[in-house]
């Protein structure tokens, strides 16, 4: 009986530390040291959030570049990838699919080398960056979708090299230029070109 009496005093106070007094005191680090991404690096538009600076979201119109293609549609609750291998016959044929929907979509001559981002999933199926390269393909058609005047195109050029984020401490990952700060972006641009 001592025993058992001794147990419960050791689980309840272990309980206590790392159920409560430890994830507040992270928690409490986090809020003062970073909160923004405390609290999931969220965007807000007219007061109202939009989305999060790390989940990618489905752009579909002509009018916005498109976000890297996810196994998930971008459903974060089931977070994955589609889990075929590279010899695996449906992921080649998604490739294919991908790619001459990319070249169509953008108006790309049938040779042009698309980025592997842009026709493969990420792992999560959530990840909300695409390369410099593959932004820099769908500039053309957002100008003539916009009806944009060189100008203005050469401001949106400029907009996804400035967005465009180094490698994490210059060293993990590639350059990548997030979507949805992008396309907030764009908006700006053609709101100012439309007052001009």
């Amino acid at each position: 009986m001592k025993s058992l009496f001794i147990s419960l005093k050791i689980f309840l106070f272990f309980t206590v530390v790392t159920g409560v007094i430890y994830p507040l005191f992270v928690t409490g680090i986090a809020q003062i040291a970073m909160p923004a991404k405390a609290n999931g690096s969220l965007i807000l538009k007219n007061n109202k959030i939009i989305g999060s600076e790390l989940i990618g979201q489905r752009f579909d119109s002509v009018i916005y570049f498109s976000s890297r293609p996810s196994a998930i549609s971008y459903n974060p609750l089931p977070s994955g990838g589609s889990n075929f291998g590279l010899t695996n016959t449906k992921l080649k044929n998604s490739v294919d699919t991908l790619k001459k929907q990319f070249i169509v979509f953008n108006q790309l001559d049938s040779n042009t080398t698309i980025p592997s981002e842009m026709v493969f999933a990420s792992a999560s199926g959530l990840d909300p960056h695409i390369s410099q390269k593959a932004a820099l393909f769908q500039v053309d058609r957002i100008a003539r979708a916009r009806n944009l005047s060189p100008d203005n195109k050469q401001r949106i050029i400029q907009c996804v090299k400035t967005i465009t984020e180094a490698p994490q401490f210059l060293l993990l990952g590639e350059e990548r230029v997030n979507v949805l700060v992008l396309n907030l972006e764009l908006d700006k641009i053609d709101v100012n070109a439309t007052k001009n």
